[in-house]
């Protein structure tokens, strides 16, 4: 179903629960603008990481005042849809670059002006700016940015005779089938690698990222067709299909609690896993290290999957230039003794990153998680998340033939084959 029609067959308690839209000034002496930002940083350090800097707007701006709302993530593109259908939208949103293509062609996201997509373009990583991109539009500054690449326990390595992390894939089914063990009834004890059908952005960014690393794409450049069912395409699914059936992998396993109780030798993730590693794992976590994604093979350039979300202004507002300057304001003024922008100070105080290289660097310098520093090299090489209309869809629909192919239901031929045939149906339909 359309998302645009599934939004307005919501029960009409759905469209008005939570949605009271917030007084909105006319910019007048003592009557200031009002602006909304609608995120997913709901609560925790999350939340006051991103309260803090609307804070200090509030302090030092008199005129526009920018009040946050929050939802969970799994509510935030429903919550997007529902609330636009509704005339509720609020002014700034906080959307994830998959969606974007989605939002725009519902009518949701306003182009950046060209003065902040200059400014975008010239401040960010070619993935990052293609991920808050549709048709070459700029639709928003960038804010965390997620590469993908391997995490590996150093000490399951060594036990198993493995000196260093793999490079190319042949080392990569080595490693997993020496780290591999299971007890004398066949129950896992330790994966080799870390295949995980935990959800979504698990399994298939997991994939996507290894099919980027073969030179492969998911879908075609124009956004209207899938790409996965090529020689690319083939080999990850291959190299997928032989760490199941060797039992090195073990999708059913949650890697999420695996990995960081040592039953996990190797596993492809974003680096946002770091900050929630290091307190879950304690002094266990000096075993841990990234390293790039591997390739094919040796000589081969590298290349990963990034993916990430985006501040945009709601093309409903009706204040997009006052949204403009405080979307400047955040993420692209410079400040602090480190001149870097407030959105990256924010990012890394909660163990992410931006797309702003120069700025992690700054802000990471020496003596800050060495982990994290094969994820900010990944910015130079990495290929953003595909965002046409149909995506969130799209990435569903790749994810169940990839567990059917995990499972048994499906050869390598069949969950290409299913692939290309649904997720071309799907986002045909919606040019």
């Amino acid at each position: 179903m359309n998302r645009r029609h599934f939004a307005l067959a919501l029960p009409s308690a759905l469209l008005t629960a939570g949605c009271a839209a917030p007084r909105q000034g006319t910019g007048r002496p003592g009557d200031p603008i009002v602006l909304t930002l609608l995120s997913h940083y709901s609560s925790g350090v999350l939340k006051k990481a991103l309260q803090d800097p609307v804070d200090e707007w509030n302090a030092t701006h008199d005129r526009v005042k920018v009040r946050t709302k929050a939802v969970e993530f799994t509510d935030l593109l429903t919550t997007f849809m529902v609330r636009q259908a509704a005339g509720q939208g609020a002014d700034i949103i906080q959307p994830y670059c998959l969606w974007t293509g989605q939002l725009v062609r519902a009518g949701v996201l306003r182009p950046a002006p060209p003065e902040h997509t200059a400014e975008i373009r010239r401040g960010y990583s070619a993935a990052a700016v293609g991920a808050a991109s549709v048709g070459g539009r700029v639709y928003g500054y960038p804010t965390e940015t997620q590469t993908y690449a391997l995490y590996y326990n150093a000490r399951l390595l060594r036990a198993a005779g493995v000196p260093r992390p793999p490079r190319t894939w042949p080392e990569l089914t080595d490693a997993a089938e020496r780290t591999m063990r299971r007890d004398r009834y066949g129950n896992t004890l330790v994966q080799g690698f870390g295949l995980s059908s935990y959800d979504d952005s698990t399994t298939v960014g997991q994939t996507l990222a290894l099919l980027n690393a073969a030179g492969g794409a998911f879908v075609s450049a124009d956004g209207r067709s899938t790409a996965i069912d090529s020689p690319a395409g083939r080999a990850v699914f291959e190299l997928e299909h032989r760490l199941v059936s060797t039992g090195a992998s073990a999708p059913g396993v949650n890697v999420y609690q695996a990995f960081p109780a040592g039953q996990v030798a190797m596993v492809i993730s974003a680096g946002w896993w770091t900050g929630s590693l290091r307190p879950l794992m304690g002094a266990d976590y000096r075993e841990v290290g990234v390293a790039p994604v591997p390739v094919p093979r040796a000589g081969d350039r590298p290349a990963t999957l990034s993916t990430g979300f985006l501040l945009g202004v709601n093309a409903a507002s009706r204040f997009p230039r006052e949204a403009w300057e405080f979307l400047r304001w955040l993420n692209a003024e410079r400040t602090g003794p480190k001149g870097v922008t407030r959105m990256s100070a924010l990012q890394v105080s909660v163990g992410s990153l931006t797309g702003r290289a120069d700025d992690m660097r700054a802000l990471l310098g020496r003596g800050g998680d060495p982990n994290l520093r094969p994820f900010l090299d990944a910015l130079a090489y990495a290929v953003p998340e595909p965002n046409m209309p149909g995506a969130q869809q799209a990435k569903t629909l790749l994810r169940t033939h990839i567990e059917a192919l995990w499972t048994g239901q499906q050869s390598v031929a069949e969950a290409l084959r299913g692939t290309r045939r649904q997720v071309d149906q799907e986002v045909s339909r919606l040019w």
